[in-house]
Formats: structure tokens, C-alpha cells, sequence
């Protein structure tokens, strides 16, 4: 996936939150806004190969001080949000650092 792709779609709002999305977000007390400000300001994490959904990426960026983490996927030339959190221990051990998962 490509980030200046996924941040044109942001800013013409050509993208949505899957329903897994919108749930993680309320859960973690994110606004749209935040989110928003956090994929215009951010940088693709890491890389996911098409498992039968399309190829998707995990995108860090910052609302503010605050981390944001969202996994996007392309969905009939819009993004798709499919999960958005902020990033902490055990699974990060910063924004940009996986923790040891074997223990979850």
C-alpha cells in the first residue's frame, strides 16, 4: 500500500471505518478528528501480503502526543479502516516496537 494514496483518500474522504473499526476506536476514546490528524501525519508500520481480503497496512501516527495505530485496507477504490487502537504494552512497547505477544 502506498501512504500518499491512503492520506489523498483521507483528505477527500474517500474512506470509511469497518464496523470492527468503530467499535475500537470508542473503545479507546478516539474521535474522528484524531484519527484523521494521525494518518495525515503518519507512516506505514508494517506491510500485510493479500490473505484473501486484499492487501492491507498498519499505519502509526499522532493525534497530538497521543499514538494511534490503524490498520487500513483498499475497498473499491475508497480505504477501509478495518481496525484502529491506541498502541501499548503487551503487544507495543512503543508506537513503533512490538512487545512479546507469547505471553497474550
Amino acid at each position: 500500500m502506498d501512504i500518499e494514496q491512503l492520506q489523498m483518500h483521507i483528505r477527500t474522504d474517500r474512506y470509511f471505518y469497518s464496523l470492527h473499526a468503530e467499535i475500537e476506536r470508542k473503545i479507546d476514546g478516539l474521535t474522528f478528528s484524531q484519527i484523521e490528524e494521525a494518518l495525515l501525519n503518519g507512516k506505514i508500520l508494517e506491510q500485510y501480503a493479500d490473505t484473501g481480503r486484499g492487501e492491507s497496512c498498519l499505519v502509526v501516527g499522532f493525534a497530538g502526543e497521543t499514538p494511534v495505530h490503524a490498520v487500513c485496507g483498499w475497498r473499491g477504490g475508497k480505504t477501509v479502516l478495518i481496525t484502529v487502537y491506541v498502541p501499548g504494552p503487551p503487544k507495543f512497547v512503543d508506537p513503533w516496537t512490538r512487545g512479546n505477544v507469547e505471553n497474550e
